[in-house]
């Protein structure tokens, strides 16, 4: 080689540049690149991104035969490169083409070609993917021999094998996953996601309409009120009782006795006869595991109950699904009125609002761990009834009473403060 003519070295040269950029691009684009987008490529079909798969599949191997290569390349053009200096400089070269290298292969062999492949990991490593893969076929034995003595010096560190971790990913590196990398998916449909893994955290009590807000039949009262109550119903499907709401006995959708109703024919033996055995729920049931419960048994409204029996509220399937998609129903209309707010940034609140809902919808940060209603939260605070306009704060909210009825907060006023 040192008698060779300087044009063949320095065309030796550059080869040897470029294949070490190769390498060095090759090794960050295939750790660069995106798993999750990698299996969609590879499910679809795509060659090249199942040959990266197969190399990030067993790790070891896809570093040692780049760094096999990358060290190769790199020692031959250094050499390369030393030959040339001396001819042209004599012994005096050596230095030279040491400190040119180390500016060569630094700026054209590692930063640039890393760089790009950080920007654009796919465009760079599903091709070297072609190259490496039976570059990796041919040269296995010394890459098996590399393995054998890196695995030595790493077990007494506690590893014992050179594999891939598993990609998976918990709830909440999910949830930031859909937040944050969803520039694909519109935002109403990322949003949709996060409420979906969020709902396992909310229970049927956050939810529900509570038992004092329950709309429905008392066979107890006069026949002509009960058509009146159906006739102005804005609810398809109503509980029916008997006396007391403890006293259920059932579910009545409307449109069974809508023909009767609409012709003057209903009477009371009609009525009863269209009732429904009541289905219960137990009072803290995970709203992942509600929503199977409905879709199992083919229902679409339950009555929550305590460990004693007594009715608490009553939920829906319009509920859960209001929770994942947002409300789209009739009674979901009635409750953008819960919350109205005021010229001066406060808002009024009805006492009987979800905590949940308020969190969710305006970004606040009322406690959820005891009360589910704004109305529970202040008295939970209080620890006694409120005496007229009564003032508290609870986190970073202000919370005023503005009305009471009946022992029970109907109006408060928020401020969020810092």
């Amino acid at each position: 080689m040192t008698d060779a003519p300087l044009p063949v070295l320095f065309s030796l040269l550059g080869v040897l540049i470029v294949l070490s950029a190769f390498f060095s691009g090759s090794e960050t684009g295939l750790v660069a690149l995106n798993r999750y987008r990698l299996r969609h490529h590879a499910k679809n079909g795509l060659h090249g991104a199942r040959l990266a798969q197969r190399l990030l599949a067993k790790p070891d191997r896809m570093f040692g035969i780049i760094l096999l290569g990358n060290n190769l390349v790199n020692i031959m053009a250094a050499s390369v490169a030393t030959v040339i200096a001396i001819q042209a400089l004599g012994e005096s070269g050596i230095w030279v083409s040491t400190l040119a290298m180390t500016v060569v292969i630094l700026i054209f062999a590692e930063v640039a070609p890393k760089t790009l492949a950080a920007l654009n990991p796919e465009r760079v490593a599903y091709p070297a993917s072609y190259v490496l893969t039976p570059l990796l076929k041919v040269l296995y034995p010394v890459v098996w021999l590399i393995n054998l003595a890196a695995a030595a010096l790493l077990r007494p560190f506690g590893v014992h094998k050179l594999t891939n971790a598993q990609d998976s990913i918990s709830r909440e590196e999910l949830r930031t996953l859909v937040k944050e990398g969803g520039r694909h998916i519109s935002l109403d449909h990322r949003q949709m996601l996060i409420n979906i893994l969020d709902l396992e955290h909310g229970t049927v009590d956050d939810v529900m309409v509570p038992r004092q807000d329950i709309v429905g039949i008392d066979l107890e009262v006069e026949w002509d009120e009960i058509l009146q109550s159906l006739e102005t119903s804005i609810y398809t499907r109503m509980p029916v009782w008997r006396g007391d709401l403890d006293e259920m006995i059932g579910l009545l959708h409307i449109r069974s006795v809508l023909p009767g109703l609409t012709q003057g024919r209903l009477d009371r033996t009609t009525l009863e006869r269209a009732i429904r055995s009541p289905y219960f729920v137990p009072e803290g049931t995970p709203l992942t595991q509600q929503l199977l419960e409905f879709q199992t048994r083919e229902r679409r409204l339950g009555l929550v109950v305590d460990e004693y029996g007594d009715i608490q509220g009553l939920i829906t399937l319009d509920d859960i699904l209001e929770e994942i998609v947002g409300e789209f129903t009739t009674e979901g209309s009635t409750r953008q009125r819960l919350v109205r707010k005021l010229d001066n940034g406060d808002w009024i609140v009805d006492g009987a609002a979800s905590l949940r809902m308020l969190n969710r919808r305006y970004d606040w940060q009322l406690p959820t761990s005891g009360a589910k209603t704004l109305n529970g939260l202040v008295l939970e605070h209080l620890e006694s009834l409120p005496d007229g306009r009564t003032c508290l704060r609870i986190g970073k909210h202000i919370l005023t009473i503005v009305d009471m009825v009946d022992k029970r907060i109907r109006k408060v006023q928020v401020r969020q403060v810092s």
